[in-house]
């Protein structure tokens, strides 16, 4: 009688994650883990699936998320990543997390992005992944902690100042902690009023933590415009005061003035990584979305609202043409509609392309999963590299995008046996036609499946078939930075 395993997919041109030119091959599977690449004629399968013409590659990585909440919400709420082919996610990112405090009254925005007070219940890491433990997210998921959360809670949400010493001392004490159960690393949002007087120093001494626990250092500048480069400094000079790896997140050169400074940007990272770990996240958009802040407002970056509490029937509309409606200024228009989220049109799509093709690019979504209305990289990143950019533009080949998505990926988080085709490799997995693979969510109607993506598995099981949606699976873990999970 011939072996047997779970699952071969036969016949499927394979890009490995490595980078590596793609090849033909069979995939054995046999519970949550690769067990064979080849020419598998003389194994038998539970189930077989002739993948002719199709492409396999390991299941993208989402490298920024804030789907810290989503992840806990069953199949449904994951629906929009694994419709993407996307099998992990890391979230706690922009100095928000989840964990390790609670909230009794609505968290100041940003953090109101992932919920309001009745989301904010876990008063450490131990228990938000008990919780993940006990009710399987259909994804794994890699967490960060927030700066924000920790210093609202440190300091009693007066966070208009510097903290003090003894307060920094109790955040990393909760950093610590939170890395001991499991959490992998650190991220600021300098950028946001909870973070955005926080000095170097500070953060410096929470992130002392990361040095003896290995854990990486992930940010959103304090600044993506006209400082960009004094903030790309900053970054690094935390990263190496901690001796800790750096992620930049969503790297960006934002405003008008400042396009084209990719140019700039760019090669001092490169500098930079001839002495440092270091890599950085991008989503493929000219337009980013976080929270409404009218004081940031400027006549020149056009503004889609994504949500309202006061207002929830703006969600979508521009925010021009609310306050014409209103016959005020968008400025005042914005303040009627806090708490409220929106869409930014504000970078130039040729740095966009030449953040994307640089060679320690990842992809990372950046989505909101939680917005009425949200940016559509929620539902459409990962399609929109490999079909607009990788397909239809040739900014690079197809090997490279898979690289920017998997294994480039996994190897800057530490993230063991993930983002490969190899035997030994975790199952995650996403099958593709390359010809048709497409995004077709658009800022008008950003909620809408991908074309191309025909199944996401994770951990060996099925966990997305497209026209059949969602499956049932709930096999996603919590995955540590540099250990087996």
């Amino acid at each position: 009688m011939a072996p047997r395993c779970d699952l071969i997919i036969r016949d499927g041109t394979i890009f490995d994650g490595t980078g590596a030119p793609r090849f033909k091959a069979d995939i054995a599977v046999t519970g949550d883990r690769i067990t064979a690449v080849g020419e598998l004629g003389a194994l038998a399968a539970d189930r077989e699936l002739i993948a002719t013409g199709k492409a396999l590659a390991p299941g993208f990585i989402d490298a920024h998320t804030h789907d810290d909440r989503a992840v806990l919400s069953g199949p449904e709420c994951m629906l929009c990543k694994m419709s993407q082919g996307v099998t992990t996610v890391v979230v706690g990112n922009c100095g928000i997390s989840i964990s390790p405090v609670k909230m009794k009254s609505r968290p100041p925005p940003p953090l109101d992005l992932v919920g309001d007070e009745s989301f904010w219940t876990f008063d450490s890491f131990a228990a938000y992944a008990e919780q993940l433990k006990r009710k399987p997210s259909p994804v794994n998921t890699y967490a960060l902690i927030g700066h924000m959360s920790l210093r609202i809670d440190a300091m009693n949400g007066d966070t208009a100042r510097p903290a003090s010493d003894k307060e920094a001392e109790r955040m990393r004490g909760q950093l610590a902690e939170a890395l001991k159960e499991g959490a992998s690393g650190f991220s600021t949002g300098l950028y946001y009023p909870p973070n955005i007087h926080a000095p170097t120093d500070e953060v410096i001494a929470v992130a002392e933590a990361l040095r003896t626990a290995g854990g990486i250092y992930v940010t959103h500048m304090r600044n993506e415009a006209d400082d960009v480069l004094l903030s790309i400094e900053e970054t690094l000079k935390i990263g190496r005061a901690v001796d800790a790896p750096v992620v930049i997140s969503h790297h960006k050169c934002t405003m008008p003035e400042n396009f084209g400074r990719s140019i700039e940007t760019l090669p001092a990272i490169d500098r930079a990584a001839m002495d440092q770990q270091v890599a950085f996240d991008v989503y493929p958009y000219i337009a980013g979305s976080t929270v409404l802040i009218p004081d940031r407002l400027r006549q020149d970056v056009s503004v889609q609202i994504t949500w309202s509490i006061p207002y929830p029937e703006m969600s979508g509309r521009l925010l021009d043409t609310i306050a014409k409606e209103w016959m005020i200024s968008n400025h005042a228009a914005a303040e009627r509609l806090l708490p409220a989220g929106g869409i930014f049109f504000q970078m130039d799509e040729p740095d966009v392309q030449r953040i994307m093709s640089h060679h320690l690019a990842m992809i990372g979504s950046d989505g909101l999963p939680h917005d009425a209305f949200p940016h559509p990289r929620l539902w459409g990143t990962f399609p929109r590299v490999l079909g607009h950019y990788a397909r239809d533009l040739g900014l690079f080949s197809m090997e490279a995008a898979v690289n920017k998505m998997t294994g480039h990926t996994a190897s800057v988080f530490g993230m063991v046996d993930r983002g490969v085709i190899r035997p030994g490799a975790f199952a995650d997995l996403v099958l593709f036609d390359p010809l048709t693979v497409r995004d077709t969510a658009t800022f008008e109607t950003p909620a809408v499946l991908a074309d191309g993506i025909l199944e996401t598995w994770v951990n060996g099981q099925s966990t997305y078939i497209y026209g059949v949606g969602a499956t049932d699976a709930r096999e996603g873990r919590l995955i540590t930075r540099n250990r087996p999970s």
